[in-house]
């Protein structure tokens, strides 16, 4: 390729540089194809250093549009501030805009958000950050599926993510909400790699938020079966395991998200395992597959729009726990 041929690299803006923004920039670094050109925070921090350079840093996303035009614009920020945010990414630039999970905190803000699609193209432009769905053990557990029909439809799906925030006592909720908040996404956008989630049966929160219970109803294969959600915070350590059961068949898939490993069997036939060297920090794992189907020009579905909407509306389907903010 001539130097004429070259493609020009997507020009990002990073909106938020808290926590989560380490990893959205070091993978961004490593892709030729990428270039920071601005961040936004409006709390009393500086520039980032991005391959050894500092982009202009601004406190107020309006005014850094005023002077940029991204390709993308990344929210990396808490989740209450992603609607006002997400208006003015739609409504003063033609950039495409990645959103961290969740999409939106509540389905007020989803349907505001619908509402934008007359002067902005939303379905085509606004994408969520659902890492946990391109987790190495997760890609292998889907490919696995999809190699065979012969085990039948999953019946059943459990899946468990326990977090040792108890540890961090109200800063927990500070920075996360409560364990269905920070967790049921990461759950039910997992899930979508497999089934056809169709809507909630059961759902609630206890212990003040620390821990919430969904049971969601889905369809594979043509038939309906139940996944069965269980997060909690009321731990040592973390801890997030995920198991697909094929009744017909008798197979069953585990999946150790801790450890980004997984096996499947049947009764005492190992038929399949998947091992992982531990040499790639686990959150990297899922955002460099995660920007490749993003910068791929044809990205996976469970980024789009309409995922994270179907999404939203199961998650914000669990009441707001009595009490919340406390571990009961």
């Amino acid at each position: 390729m001539t130097q004429q041929e070259q493609v020009d690299p997507v020009r990002v803006g990073l909106v938020g540089i808290g926590i989560i923004a380490e990893t959205h920039l070091a993978v961004l670094a490593e892709r030729p194809d990428v270039e920071l050109e601005f961040t936004v925070d409006p709390r009393p921090v500086g520039p980032v250093d991005f391959r050894g350079a500092r982009p202009p840093h601004y406190r107020d996303l309006a005014r850094a549009l005023d002077g940029h035009q991204p390709d993308l614009l990344v929210l990396a920020t808490p989740t209450e501030t992603h609607a006002e945010l997400l208006a003015v990414a739609l409504l003063r630039s033609a950039a495409r805009v990645l959103v961290e999970k969740p999409l939106v905190h509540d389905l007020a803000s989803l349907t505001s958000l619908r509402e934008l699609d007359g002067k902005a193209d939303v379905p085509e432009r606004v994408f969520t950050a659902h890492h946990f769905a391109f987790s190495p053990e997760v890609d292998w557990a889907a490919e696995l599926l999809a190699a065979h029909p012969d085990w039948g439809p999953v019946t059943t799906i459990t899946s468990a993510f326990y977090d040792p925030y108890v540890l961090r006592g109200e800063a927990a909720f500070a920075s996360y909400v409560s364990s269905w908040t920070d967790s049921g996404v990461n759950q039910l956008s997992m899930l979508t790699r497999f089934v056809d989630l169709t809507g909630p049966r059961s759902v609630r929160q206890t212990d003040g938020g620390a821990s919430a219970w969904c049971a969601v109803e889905f369809r594979s294969r043509g038939e309906v079966g139940t996944a069965r959600l269980r997060s909690s915070w009321l731990t040592g350590s973390s801890s997030k395991e995920s198991s697909l059961a094929f009744g017909r068949s008798g197979v069953e898939v585990w999946i150790d998200h801790t450890a980004m490993t997984g096996f499947a069997a049947r009764e005492g036939e190992l038929l399949a395992a998947f091992g992982n060297d531990g040499r790639t920090e686990r959150k990297i794992a899922h955002y460099r597959p995660l920007y490749a189907s993003l910068l791929s020009g044809r990205p996976d579905p469970v980024l789009g729009f309409e995922t994270a909407a179907m999404i939203t509306a199961i998650h914000g389907a669990v009441p707001d726990a009595s009490g919340g903010g406390a571990f009961g």
